[in-house]
């Protein structure tokens, strides 16, 4: 899982097969403008929530002791209270986007340093919701049906890919240091889904690229057979502009960097992780639209969010 170093070795035959489930959980409220938090939103009351559940599923095959593919689906469950219009509730339990990919080791394990870098690409498929509808209400308190906002959208209707890197290297007093990396681009420019909103360049969802960025150390909880910890940190967000194709319509673009402990227990063939990042900064960067509309929005943050992870070879 994401605290563990990679293993190297032999692959039994009877152990080329992974299954993982993951777990994600987050809350976000606090809204930002840049690095400014609105604190206003809260103290007034009109601060909107969104509830956030991620379910992932995998599988991997390993081909050979370098080699090997995988594929994962998500479904996500999300609560929105939108206060501006189309004001409602909106729920949705759907799948989203799933990915199919290969990765490899550089290096041919096991390495006499014990340290390798993997390198992987994936596939995004269109496989989520991606728009998706509630009831709401327009500014004559009319009851209409409208689209969910993009932060709750399970897809984005678009084909993507991602690359992806994993280095580890042996450190002093029996650790390891780990980087971590995953971009996925979008290629395409906008989706076609109407936000509801009026200003120019605003009016459809854009399909945007996302980023991960990881590092720290591991190092094994002495006298406990099995476990280990880990403290590093992360980095995840939206890029105001894609690497590929424009960066026209709805988006808000950002980041958040949070320090990220984490725990895992390792038992036969069983591996468990749990991760609980929390936010130090936070920063809701100007779109393209905000640049051309000589505005800047602002967009909901968490504080911190659970990611649990368990998997089985066979």
């Amino acid at each position: 899982m994401l605290c563990e170093r990679p293993k190297e070795g032999g692959i039994p035959k009877k152990t080329r097969w992974e299954a993982g489930f993951g777990y994600r959980y987050l809350n976000s409220f606090r809204h930002y403008v840049g690095t400014v938090e609105q604190k206003q939103r809260e103290t007034l009351g009109t601060q909107i929530v969104n509830d956030t559940h991620i379910f992932d599923f995998s599988l991997s095959y390993q081909l050979n002791n370098r080699w090997g593919i995988y594929a994962a689906v998500p479904f996500v469950k999300n609560y929105r209270n939108q206060l501006y219009v189309p004001t409602g509730v909106f729920t949705n339990f759907a799948q989203g986007d799933a990915t199919v990919g290969a990765r490899a080791w550089l290096f041919r394990p096991p390495t006499e340093s014990r340290s390798n870098v993997a390198v992987g690409m994936g596939v995004k498929l269109p496989t989520g919701r991606y728009n998706l509808m509630g009831t709401a209400r327009d500014r004559n308190g009319n009851v209409i049906v409208a689209t969910a906002d993009q932060s709750i959208q399970t897809g984005d209707g678009r084909v993507g890919f991602s690359l992806d890197l994993n280095a580890y290297t042996p450190f002093y007093w029996k650790t390891f240091l780990y980087a971590q990396g995953t971009y996925l681009f979008n290629p395409a420019n906008t989706n076609g889904v109407s936000t509801f909103r009026t200003r120019p360049g605003e009016t459809v969802f854009s399909v945007t690229d996302q980023y991960l960025y990881r590092g720290g150390f591991t190092a094994p909880v002495p006298k406990l057979r099995g476990w280990a910890w880990s403290f590093g940190g992360r980095m995840e967000g939206v890029p105001v502009r894609d690497a590929f194709g424009a960066s026209n319509g709805f988006r808000r673009p950002g980041y958040a960097i949070s320090i990220d402990p984490g725990l895992m227990y390792g038992h036969r063939t069983w591996t468990f992780s749990l991760n609980a990042p929390v936010a130090v900064e936070r920063n809701r960067r100007k779109s393209v639209p905000d640049y051309q509309n000589r505005i800047h929005g602002d967009a909901a943050f968490a504080d911190y969010s659970i990611i649990f992870g368990v998997s089985k070879r066979f």
